[in-house]
């Protein structure tokens, strides 16, 4: 897979994209990343990518024309259209399962807005999608697409050592993940349940999908609408919710 991010800040970015697990990753080969300065693509000597709005108004707007230049070039390297996101709290927010189809794509293309964001031409025509990370604004996009992609990379298979290791854990199941020990055995007072040491593998498994409904009941219980459930799982959030503020 390959993703392309357009910034103002393409060191940030790959300061980003070059460290623990991505930066593996992308080393090997397994995922590409390449970061443009959309600088590069103004056209006046002092580089400048944002003019003033029309009808008035607080702060400066992003030019269509260098975001444009910037992705016809990645289209004309690639070939082909990739998928053209722009990072925007207008967007819809991202969840694992958009997280979860997007890493099924060859080649994403990643906007960083800034300013007062983009002119709307690029999006009415260019775009293909508007996703937010969260319902609040940020000084720039790039916080927002390294988000997107180290969600997304982390899907890709080889990049994590075991598919487990996101198979298990929050929001992938559509449940928050169970709480997890290590050593010391007992810590402060705290003993690890007894149940993770019994080395009964059905016990355990069991445990631990009754702990993740009980967190998600008590911490997300909107999750739990969309959550593949058992009769007798119902049964026990049932029972969860009556107790949640324990």
């Amino acid at each position: 897979m390959r993703i392309d991010i357009i910034t103002l800040f393409p060191e940030m970015c790959e300061s980003f994209l070059n460290e623990s697990v991505i930066g593996r990753a992308r080393k090997k080969g397994t995922v590409e990343f390449e970061c443009h300065q959309l600088r590069d693509y103004a056209f006046d000597k002092h580089k400048r990518v944002d003019d003033s709005t029309y009808g008035g108004g607080m702060g400066m707007l992003m030019k269509a024309e260098p975001i444009v230049l910037c992705f016809e070039d990645i289209c004309r390297k690639l070939d082909k259209k990739p998928y053209f996101i722009y990072m925007s709290p207008k967007g819809k927010v991202l969840t694992q399962e958009r997280v979860k189809e997007l890493s099924k794509m060859d080649n994403i293309v990643l906007l960083c807005g800034h300013y007062e964001g983009v002119d709307q031409r690029v999006i009415d025509e260019y775009i293909d999608e508007e996703i937010s990370i969260g319902d609040y604004v940020l000084t720039g996009g790039e916080l927002p697409a390294l988000v997107l992609a180290d969600a997304v990379s982390r899907m890709i298979p080889e990049v994590l050592s075991d598919d487990l290791c996101f198979e298990d854990e929050s929001h992938y199941n559509g449940l928050l993940e169970y709480p997890q020990y290590t050593k010391p055995f007992e810590w402060r007072g705290k003993e690890v349940p007894e149940v993770l040491m019994s080395g009964h593998h059905a016990n355990i498994e069991k445990w631990r999908r009754e702990q993740s409904i009980r967190i998600t009941a008590k911490l997300r219980p909107d999750m739990l609408a969309k959550a593949e459930l058992t009769d007798k799982e119902k049964a026990y959030i049932k029972e969860c919710m009556k107790n949640v503020e324990k």
